[in-house]
């Protein structure tokens, strides 16, 4: 395959090809980037080291290193459909192939339990694997036995002796209770999953540092999706509980609660005001704006690429954990309460 093969393939010009998979992200539209990295994923294609070396300088080698990785969606069982970790994996395929790695295949947790899948992860030729997401003891099991090199990427930390690319989800989840207390809020109500779970930490960390009560009425312990973000919603509400503000696990979550309360009738924020984490794309595209904690997901993509390489290249030895920062991203979806 070669760049004149693809760019037919995917009705672009060579040179648009060229810019997206050497990481110019404003070469194309999302819609035409995804396109080009799907034939590239799917054929192999991998760049010519050989020219790439010649056109920088340097001297012809004989040898070419073609390497691949594989992805795991540890928390999600439709790949590449979840907005925050498509995105991870769209950064960490890009940075990766930079490197002249490509990602060979990505599975899904819930795919090691089916006979048919697990034959295929299990006899895998890739060189090491990236886990996007917490995953459980078992899966943890099973990618020591058939990965040698294994980096981790998400918003909980891991008691494991990986390399690990965190944005820290307790710290993140401490940050936006603080924003809605400041604003004046004190009844405010979780939606999003609780066991095990560093957001869920962060929100009892921040009602216990202002020494405000937990109230179990004001806790929906649901699954991150729009849908149960709904259904977590309609959950306060037919509890007739007395909140003025809710905190969302992550932001496809608060689209499903945001939608519930809208549908019932209550402003946002005029009536409630709504906070979440993670800054996906469609988050600035709501009415209102959703205000969120930005995780830097194309920087996490990149890091945990660079450092599984680096990992498999013989690099480093020692288990590496890198904490990269967030922030608030302010937007129209919180209001300070009136009383």
């Amino acid at each position: 395959m070669t760049l004149k093969e693809i760019a037919k393939e995917a009705g672009v010009s060579i040179s648009t090809v060229s810019r997206v998979i050497n990481n110019n992200s404003k070469a194309a539209s999302k819609e035409v980037q995804d396109r080009i990295w799907e034939i590239v994923r799917r054929t192999g294609y991998t760049p010519n080291s050989v020219a790439q070396h010649l056109k920088q300088g340097g001297v012809p080698t004989s040898e070419v290193k073609s390497r691949s990785l594989a992805c795991l969606f540890a928390r999600t069982p439709a790949m590449m459909t979840d907005m925050f970790f498509s995105s991870l994996a769209r950064s960490l395929e890009q940075e990766a192939f930079q490197h002249n790695y490509i990602l060979k295949y990505s599975f899904s947790s819930f795919d090691i339990n089916n006979p048919a899948s697990f034959q295929v992860i299990a006899d895998n030729h890739v060189n090491g694997i990236a886990v996007l997401g917490r995953c459980d003891k078992p899966t943890l099991k099973f990618l020591k036995q058939y990965f040698n090199n294994i980096v981790y990427v998400g918003l909980n930390s891991l008691d494991a002796k990986y390399d690990q690319i965190i944005c820290e989800g307790r710290q993140a989840g401490l940050t936006a209770m603080d924003h809605l207390i400041q604003l004046g809020h004190t009844r405010i109500a979780y939606i999003g999953e609780t066991s095990c779970e560093e957001r869920y930490a962060g929100y009892c960390d921040a009602l216990a540092k202002h020494k405000i009560p937990l109230k179990k009425e004001y806790v929906a312990d649901v699954h991150l999706s729009s849908e149960d973000g709904c259904r977590g919603a309609k959950m306060l509400l037919e509890r007739k509980t007395d909140i003025t503000a809710v905190f969302c696990s992550n932001d496809i979550t608060a689209i499903g609660a945001m939608h519930a309360f809208q549908e019932s009738g209550i402003r946002i924020p005029q009536d409630i005001s709504l906070i979440s984490i993670d800054d996906i794309d469609t988050a600035s595209y709501l009415s209102p704006m959703l205000t969120t904690i930005h995780i830097p997901t194309q920087e996490m993509g990149q890091m945990a690429a660079k450092i599984l390489i680096d990992r498999i290249d013989g690099g480093h030895r020692l288990p590496v954990k890198l904490n990269l920062p967030f922030y608030l991203a302010n937007r129209e979806s919180c209001a300070r309460y009136k009383g």
